[in-house]
């Protein structure tokens, strides 16, 4: 993985470890979405205590948990995958990952046992920049921005997110894995 200093769609962004936004406290964000009227994305790391069962009016049989995609209109859903070849109609965000397609056809394929949590991930919510906005908090030293693989993200534990990619970068980002999250403990 290599650490960028411009965003683009397909990056994720890296909270630094005191960011001090309760909402991204060792986030890891995957931008979407990245144009003039602003940014767009989905904390990765953060798991809720739903499932999509929870949410839907429609069977589900497979308990697939739900992510908190960020503090930005929590009654809405997204979906992320990397299985173009059942799932139709997404928009490739980096190389083998899609966000949305035929939701029907999601519901179906859940339901045959066909994908699973190594193929797809739900959001409730979305993280959101305004333009300018994300330019401003990276200008203030509070995210690390990198790039990401598919297998990364779909195979990587959600409490190992944040450690596991800081790792995986090396140097000073190695040792900040390490960091505590609350430096009164240091």
């Amino acid at each position: 993985m290599s650490v960028q200093q411009k965003v683009k769609k397909g990056n994720v962004l890296i909270a630094k470890p005191f960011l001090g936004d309760p909402n991204f406290e060792r986030g890891v964000i995957l931008i979407c979405e990245h144009q003039g009227p602003g940014t767009f994305g989905f904390v990765l790391n953060q798991v809720t205590e739903l499932f999509l069962g929870d949410v839907l009016e429609e069977t589900v049989y497979q308990d697939v948990p739900l992510h908190l995609g960020g503090p930005v209109e929590k009654n809405t859903l997204h979906f992320i995958h990397r299985r173009p070849d059942l799932i139709g109609g997404g928009t490739e965000i980096l190389n083998g990952v899609y966000w949305g397609g035929d939701f029907e056809s999601v519901q179906q394929l859940l339901n045959l046992n066909t994908i699973g949590e190594k193929d797809i991930m739900f959001f409730i919510g979305y993280s959101g920049w305004d333009e300018g906005q994300l330019e401003d908090e990276l200008s203030q030293d509070s995210w690390i921005v990198s790039d990401t693989t598919a297998d990364f993200l779909f195979t990587t534990a959600p409490d190992q997110f944040w450690r596991d990619i800081l790792r995986g970068m090396g140097g000073e980002y190695r040792s900040m894995a390490h960091y505590p999250t609350d430096p009164r403990l240091n």
